[in-house]
């Protein structure tokens, strides 16, 4: 399933336009709390270009695909924003649902949907690069009789084109 689901990513990328969008691509550690096997993860998103653009704000839709080296992964999409101020320094937030396939038995977070949330604060270049340190936060929301959740802590660069 999994396998489909980064599949229909690759597409997806390759059928958009090329203004205004974004990859990040972000390097961490999960934190399953007391209850699961913590690892190095890799975490890689697509931001499409915004459909919403005000003053500091902008908003669009996302795609994410996130890796552990104990071998969980996930892949959602959804939406994600962004205030920018003109000092270069902004926030990100976004919520993007999908599918978590654990590598660990003990990764188990209760449900194979679930839904991650992500706060991070950086820093954007001249060039429109940017450096960004985040926190999500993966949970089925309560959806599943069991919702231990966990945590990715992750430095993040973004490339615009």
């Amino acid at each position: 399933m999994l396998r489909i689901c980064f599949a229909f990513f690759i597409l997806f990328v390759g059928a958009t336009s090329a203004s205004a969008q974004e990859w990040t691509l972000g390097l961490g550690t999960t934190d399953f709390g007391d209850q699961g096997q913590d690892s190095l993860a890799l975490d890689l998103e697509y931001r499409h270009t915004p459909f919403i653009e005000k003053r500091v704000l902008s908003v669009a839709w996302g795609v994410n695909v996130a890796l552990s080296a104990e071998g969980d992964s996930f892949i959602g999409g959804g939406i994600w924003s962004r205030w920018q101020w003109q000092n270069g320094w902004f926030i990100d937030n976004s919520i993007m649902p999908g599918f978590f396939e654990e590598g660990t038995a003990g990764n188990d977070l209760g449900s194979s949907f679930e839904i991650r949330s992500l706060l991070g604060v950086g820093y954007q270049f001249d060039n429109g690069h940017a450096l960004s340190a985040a926190i999500s936060h993966k949970s089925n929301a309560s959806l599943a009789d069991d919702n231990p959740g966990m945590n990715t802590y992750t430095l993040r660069y973004h490339f615009r084109f």
